[in-house]
């Protein structure tokens, strides 16, 4: 991805990338609803990591893991330069960071595309393994709560690897004038559907109601190309993603510039289940080794997100 929390549309400035895709814990869901969710997810399978190498940290992995030699890895690739599909294959900073943590491990990530807002039901009902898709790590998915506070299911743990927040996409040259949130009352705006983004957009038009103004028409998607493409076409003034995809996209296109400062700056985790403490703490020792043996940091520079690492991993970090 968001957010199952409220959140405000304060600013939070860092040169950093993030991934602010959350989505609603619902885990308590019917079958029908888990087809529509996850419908997807054999597609375009992919696997990272590898089986070689020194693999000093294969023993804290779970046996059935260990013998098995792979992690199941869900994710929606459609979030450039995080992860996405290039031809049949994912790519992407996850998997690069997935593929040094493997050569610790000695097992490969295997990727498997899915619906974003499907991921942790998935997960928890055995499809995956772990999640890492540039998720926000928050206390509602923590605690398994849904948007209304209300708790929905078990929760999952956060391997925090790197922090980003939101920013805003406009069309080239910023013919509307906007570089802030405060600015989109009455406006057309398009994000992501069930993203932070699309939370900090959601509480920036109640206040724009509560301040006697016209709220923001919101034009949610099921992913940001979409919404790229709305901007594109000017059917919306603005687009408001997550930074290293806002970040790319003017950076590959000369359609698009990324204007004003970063919001609700957080960090990204890799999710496990609850139940799954041995995988977290693998997961956890695997990212600290290959930030002290700089591949992590390798792995930033090549995408670009440098300013988003952190220093050691935490676990849980996100409020």
């Amino acid at each position: 991805m968001t957010a199952s929390r409220p959140v405000t549309a304060g600013t939070t400035v860092r040169g950093a990338a993030r991934r602010a895709r959350l989505v609603p814990v619902a885990l308590a869901v019917s079958g029908a609803l888990l087809l529509a969710g996850c419908g997807d997810q054999t597609d375009g399978a992919q696997s990272g990591g590898s089986s070689g190498g020194k693999a000093e940290l294969s023993g804290k992995l779970p046996e059935k893991i260990r013998n098995a030699g792979v992690i199941k890895v869900g994710t929606d690739a459609a979030y450039k330069p995080m992860e996405y599909k290039e031809g049949a294959d994912i790519v992407g900073l996850d998997v690069d960071i997935a593929e040094a943590m493997g050569e610790k491990l000695g097992v490969r990530f295997q990727f498997t595309n899915g619906t974003f807002d499907g991921l942790i039901t998935s997960m928890q009902t055995g499809r995956f393994d772990m999640i890492m898709s540039a998720m926000t790590d928050t206390k509602d998915r923590q605690e398994g709560l849904d948007d209304d506070g209300k708790k929905a299911g078990k929760g999952v743990d956060f391997v925090d690897y790197l922090s980003a927040g939101s920013s805003i996409l406009v069309r080239k040259g910023n013919p509307e004038k906007i570089d802030s949130v405060d600015q989109m009352c009455g406006r057309k705006v398009a994000t992501q559907r069930g993203t932070t983004s699309h939370e900090i957009l959601k509480a920036q038009t109640k206040k724009c109601v509560e301040d006697g103004e016209k709220k923001i028409d919101i034009e949610a998607y099921n992913t940001d190309d979409e919404a790229r493409v709305r901007l594109k076409t000017g059917g919306v003034v603005a687009d408001i993603s997550d930074f290293p995809v806002a970040a790319n996209a003017a950076k590959s296109s000369s359609d698009f510039e990324v204007v004003g400062e970063q919001m609700q700056s957080a960090p990204y985790g890799i999710a496990v289940s609850k139940d799954n403490r041995k995988l977290r703490d693998a997961l956890k020792a695997a990212m600290n080794a290959i930030i002290e043996d700089g591949s992590y940091q390798r792995a930033l520079e090549k995408w670009g997100v440098q300013d988003g690492g952190v220093k050691k991993v935490t676990v849980n970090a996100g409020t």
